[in-house]
């Protein structure tokens, strides 16, 4: 394990690599406290290979729940673990996740959730879009081939009627699902000199949605693909965006994209 200390636009982090590079493409799952859900995620992508196509990285935010115990992170397939160990939420984790990834030269990533609620088996459909030259895909549920299983009814009409339009107005592009952060990212995008992911600006969902415009802002390709999103029938809604005040950050988030407030200085 490495100390990695705090940079511009990298939180203070430590690295555990079980493994070298292995693959062009790497796997970043951001998580926290995430339990048998995370260990579940794992388990399916192992069943269908997904070690075998692209690095597994898990960008953890300091999880205390056990979860992360290295020996059966390893015989789960995943390469590298990071545990932030420094101020930020989910941008921050991200941000870990993106400087390791083009620190070690992989040509892409795809980031995924890491509550389960995601088809992990469609990994290969992001690759197959990478490797076409496609420098933003976005996965969706609301796209044919898709699947929205059990997504509830506010959250639909969230990103049904006010997140995907705003977005696409930014984006100049349409897009459906445009909460979801089952994506992926060209290295060539994230290291554009007109996009630097790497600020600390993006300490929580800033990035998401400052990701989810900037590509073809500046003439990048981007592009759908379809994926299954469930959330679990009869448990607790597992999100981190939680009440009133969580919904008005994200709106307050997503305006100030579609402002601008996120480009970089020129």
């Amino acid at each position: 394990m490495v100390l990695v200390e705090k940079k511009p636009g990298v939180p203070a982090h430590t690295r555990q690599e079980f493994s070298a590079k292995q693959s062009a493409y790497c796997l970043l799952i951001p998580i926290i406290n995430e339990g048998k859900r995370i260990l579940r995620e794992l388990e399916r992508a192992k069943e269908v290979g997904v070690e075998q196509l692209c690095d597994i990285i898990l960008c953890d935010g300091g999880s205390t729940d056990g979860s992360m115990e290295p020996e059966r992170l390893k015989a789960l397939g995943v390469n590298t673990l990071l545990v932030k160990q420094d101020t930020g939420k989910q941008g921050a984790q991200l941000r870990m996740g993106i400087d390791f990834a083009l620190e070690r030269g992989y040509e892409g990533v795809v980031t995924i959730d890491g509550n389960n609620k995601d088809s992990i088996e469609s990994v290969p459909l992001f690759l197959e879009k990478l490797q076409q030259g496609y420098d933003l895909v976005q996965g969706s549920r609301f796209i044919r081939g898709g699947k929205a299983v059990n997504t509830p009814p506010s959250r639909y009409l969230a990103v049904r009627l006010i997140h995907a339009p705003v977005i696409s107005l930014a984006a100049g592009q349409w897009f459906t699902d445009t909460t979801n952060a089952y994506r992926a990212y060209s290295r060539c995008y994230l290291s554009h000199p007109q996009v630097k992911p790497l600020r600390d600006i993006f300490m929580g969902y800033e990035l998401l949605a400052y990701l989810s415009i900037r590509a073809t802002q500046l003439g990048l390709r981007a592009c759908e693909v379809p994926v299954e999103r469930a959330y679990p029938k009869h448990e607790p809604t597992p999100t981190k965006i939680k009440g009133v005040q969580g919904n008005m950050n994200l709106l307050k988030i997503l305006f100030a994209a579609l402002a601008g407030a996120y480009n970089p200085e020129k």
